[in-house]
């Protein structure tokens, strides 16, 4: 059964079950600083977990896009994946334990045929927050599972949160025995012998965690997630995702490219593709910092794998093609958004072949002078990624494959010192692009609120900042935008943006909580950088958005906008020049 296949049988069994089929979320979370990626199908559901009132109703089916960046370098083997797809349905105060099995029971037995010995479950066994959970191993018994199926586990097995605080509760666990051997006499779904394999997850969130504990939420929530690419693999009885129709053809291409068989590369260049492909797509793009360091990574190793294969990079286009022909079906967006993928990449790898051929050869410069010693000191590392630009990961890396460990902690160490050293030059950077603070950049610094307000009606309303700065001479404003702006577009712009100074719009300037200022429509860049509380700035009914300021009182001070020049900055990305004179 092929994973759409799947998917389709998924959400046409819950919709028959009164649930409404939600869309899946964007990779990149929006208004979400806890995570740089969405995780699982119950992030963007939080708020309707908590209590508040979905407009869908009380059951919910769905699919997510998730990316998860702890198993990278687990990548390689075969089963860890980054980016996957979670099945998920949702009880918002209305169904609970014993209906949510039941229905799961029915689905794998009777939708996708799987016969019920192969399926073994795990309860929680309860401790001093929570009681054994008996309701839901008398509802698996209740579907015919034998005793001798069920397994009670603690909290770190059976027990899901999301993070250090939140929703959370005691969780069943479904298993699908694979017919493999058993280690030992005491075999079990916690064992990791790869006899059983963890299918479906079922989370009975009736509790809320806080630095002082648990506390009762006001309602009962049924959360789930089942893996697609796991449960394509067992239910085509392949022995790793990497064999199923999603990756089969872009894995027998690398295995017809390639001039070294190294199985495991073919593993990370096929893995890290698709992930980079679907990063890009939800508008990510690679840089040095949170989500943009996670893509640039991604693409970084899947290159140095590609050459580790001898596989020349300009297939690159080749197995973008391949891919979005592969999962256009499933993820349409991929046909949309092809060409942006292809320049995003092949540019980033254009920038990385530099880096990595200067960067490889210092680091055997530096392991020819160790004399046999097997450790490469955290001041190396330093030195290659301070120096070369090379990345510690790729230095790790590299030392791994030559029979060398690393001392990142001495490493992280001194980054840490740099980053010090670096963090008072940034900080006034970082309240808007200021270099300087000074009448005449205050005035460009609110400037820049009004041209992100204009873009916003010119070019669309998902044109956001990218970054500015600013200098007494020019204000400079990075924007997302997948066209060169027109003559008519730029003075569409300028008239707009001048409108607003010649109607001397009040500036108003307001403290609140962050996630006060997220819900009342304030626009930000990084939020994950911002404290708590956070000023909001607010121009008239044009522009609302977090800053640190400062901004002239009213936009009448502002003189005339004018572009000067508008040009490239990165790919998807348009660069603005402007200046303001006196009237």
């Amino acid at each position: 059964m092929k994973a759409i296949e799947i998917r389709d049988k998924y959400l046409n069994f819950f919709k028959n079950h009164g649930h409404a089929v939600i869309p899946s979320a964007p990779l990149i979370p929006e208004n979400d600083p806890s995570v740089l990626f969405t995780t699982a199908g119950m992030q963007p559901l939080v708020p309707y977990l908590l209590g508040q009132k979905h407009p869908e109703g009380t059951r919910l089916t769905g699919y997510q896009k998730c990316l998860r960046t702890n198993d990278i370098d687990e990548v390689g083997d075969n089963r860890h994946l980054t980016f996957f797809e979670m099945l998920g349905n949702w009880s918002l105060g209305d169904y609970f334990k014993e209906e949510s099995i039941a229905m799961s029971f029915k689905f794998l037995t009777k939708e996708l045929g799987i016969p019920k010995d192969k399926l073994s479950v795990t309860v929680f066994k309860g401790d001093e927050d929570c009681p054994r959970d008996e309701v839901a191993a008398n509802a698996w018994k209740n579907t015919g599972i034998s005793e001798d199926h069920i397994y009670y586990y603690g909290k770190d097995d059976n027990w899901w949160i999301a993070g250090e605080e939140g929703p959370c509760g005691p969780d069943t666990e479904m298993f699908f025995d694979t017919g493999k051997p058993a280690c030992s006499k005491n075999c079990q779904p916690s064992c990791d012998c790869g006899k059983y394999v963890e299918i479906w997850n079922n989370v009975f969130m009736e509790y809320f965690k806080d630095k002082n504990g648990y506390t009762k939420l006001k309602q009962k929530n049924v959360d789930t997630g089942l893996g697609l690419e796991r449960m394509a693999m067992l239910l085509q009885g392949k022995e790793t995702p990497f064999d199923t129709e999603l990756f089969e053809p872009v894995m027998k291409k690398l295995e017809e490219l390639q001039k070294i068989n190294i199985i495991e590369s073919r593993r990370i260049v096929a893995e890290h593709l698709r992930s980079s492909m679907m990063i890009i797509s939800d508008g990510g793009r690679p840089s040095n910092l949170d989500r943009g360091y996670v893509l640039r990574r991604l693409i970084r190793r899947l290159i140095r794998h590609m050459n580790k294969l001898q596989i020349e990079l300009n297939q690159l286009s080749t197995l973008i093609d391949i891919n979005v022909e592969t999962l256009s079906e499933m993820y349409p967006e991929l046909i949309k958004n092809k060409e942006i993928i292809k320049s995003v990449i092949i540019e980033e790898k254009d920038k990385f072949v530099k880096t990595l051929a200067k960067g490889e050869r210092e680091f055997q410069k530096e392991i020819n002078k160790l004399n046999g010693n097997k450790i490469i000191s955290g001041q190396v590392v330093f030195k290659l990624y301070d120096t070369y630009g090379f990345p510690p990961e790729v230095t790790k890396e590299l030392a791994i494959e030559n029979g060398y460990e690393v001392d990142l902690k001495e490493f992280e160490e001194l980054f840490k010192k740099h980053q010090e050293k670096s963090r008072v030059g940034s900080e006034v950077k970082f309240k808007g692009g200021l270099a300087e603070q000074n009448e005449v950049t205050i005035k460009y610094h609110t400037a820049t609120h009004l041209l992100n307000a204009a873009l916003k009606q010119v070019i669309g309303k998902d044109a956001h900042q990218r970054g500015s700065n600013i200098t007494v001479d020019r204000m400079r404003f990075d924007f997302n935008c997948d066209h060169k702006l027109t003559t008519e577009e730029k003075q569409q712009l300028e008239d707009l943006v001048n409108e607003w100074i010649k109607q001397k719009l009040p500036v108003t300037k307001e403290e609140m909580n962050k996630e006060d200022a997220i819900k009342s429509g304030a626009e930000c860049m990084f939020i994950e950088k911002y404290p708590d509380i956070v000023t909001v700035y607010t121009i008239g009914d044009v522009s609302k958005e977090l800053c640190g300021g400062p901004h002239v009182k009213n936009t009448g001070e502002l003189g005339k906008f004018k572009i000067k020049k508008e040009e490239s900055s990165s790919s998807g990305v348009r660069r603005i020049k402007a200046i303001l004179i006196d009237k």
